[in-house]
């Protein structure tokens, strides 16, 4: 293997280890320190808003975009230093955990760009930093994030351990909105799996506890996910399930805020797929060609991934001219978008 494999494996017994000793102690007391510059408010303040421009940038333009992938120099030139100087306890716990934050969006970004084996250090190191900052609900969400690239390269059971032993592990440490996360990639493996019955019950759950999130505060990192990314991610359950009409159901309340370019993306090329799953060659088409279209702005292995779905799913039309014609633009619109 050359270098560029190795560095996309997966391994999923690389998350055996840290995932156990987050469930035998989700959070530490985080010490106060004392070395080097006084770090305080300003500097906690300015790590959380870094992470998130880092977010809203990596919605819009992909993890693979050169812009994005600069989190993990302000993890190394920024947080880092910081993390070395002298604060209080509880200063102390907000750098961790800004920084774990940090860590969880480098890991997504590589996730996101096909990068597998780096996301894998990254969330780990996500994971450990959470529990240096005595942050169970942090280490839940990072859990959530595990779990969801665990799923996306094929290990659905392991996927569910994850998501339902952060949920169960975590418990009121962390808000209805962190939960209703991990309840939604539960979900999402259970219906990998064809366990409608299951899926549904965590997907009742995931709404269950959003509609609870609602009178209460939740974190700022996780404030983007509503009812609208639960309906988007609904519509790949249900066309998991075989059952496009229900998935085209969720499709109709799925309506994302401005910015989330790629989710938009990604929801439109799995509705796309359940509009062929229902033999509709017409809707197919037309949704798949919006996708498409969306896409093409996208730095994202995983966008690429969603699309060639809907090539696997025209097979059956291969030969008709207008799914060539489609194929044809969907190769333009890719060898024309960013690398």
């Amino acid at each position: 293997m050359d270098r560029r494999s190795i560095g996309r494996a997966f391994a999923v017994s690389a998350y055996t280890l840290p995932f156990t000793r987050w469930l035998v102690q989700p959070a530490a007391a985080t010490p106060a320190h004392d070395s080097g510059r006084r770090v305080g408010h300003p500097e906690l303040t300015a790590l959380w808003a870094a992470a998130e421009q880092a977010r809203q940038w990596d919605a819009r333009y992909g993890g693979a975009n050169w812009r994005t992938s600069q989190v993990v120099e302000c993890l190394t030139t920024r947080a880092a230093p910081l993390l070395a100087g002298t604060y209080s306890a509880e200063i102390g716990s907000g750098l961790y955990s800004a920084t774990a934050e940090l860590s969880r969006l480098a890991g997504w970004a590589a996730f996101d760009a096909g990068e597998h084996n780096l996301a894998q250090e990254h969330f780990v190191t996500a994971l450990s930093l959470a529990r240096a900052g005595g942050n169970a609900e942090l280490g839940c969400y990072i859990l959530g994030t595990m779990a969801l690239q665990t799923l996306r390269r094929g290990y659905p059971s392991e996927a569910i351990d994850m998501a339902q032993g952060a949920v169960e592990r975590a418990g009121r440490d962390s808000t209805p909105r962190v939960r209703a996360f991990a309840r939604l990639i539960e979900a999402r493996a259970h219906a990998r799996v064809s366990d409608e019955r299951t899926a549904t019950r965590a997907l009742s759950e995931c709404e269950r506890l959003l509609d609870e999130a609602r009178e209460r505060g939740s974190p700022t990192y996780i404030a983007y996910f509503g009812a609208a990314r639960m309906a988007s991610d609904s519509v790949e359950i249900y066309r998991d399930l075989k059952k496009p009409h229900v998935a085209a159901e969720w499709d109709a309340r799925a309506t994302m805020p401005a910015g989330h370019t790629r989710a938009v993306g990604l929801r439109l090329s799995v509705t796309a797929t359940a509009h062929l799953q229902a033999r509709d060659l017409d809707q197919g088409l037309a949704v798949g060609r919006r996708a498409v279209d969306i896409l093409a702005g996208v730095a994202s292995a995983r966008a690429r991934e969603y699309v060639e779905d809907i090539h696997t799913a025209l097979t059956p039309w291969a030969r008709e001219p207008r799914v060539q014609s489609w194929t044809n633009h969907a190769r333009s619109a890719r060898n024309g978008g960013p690398g």
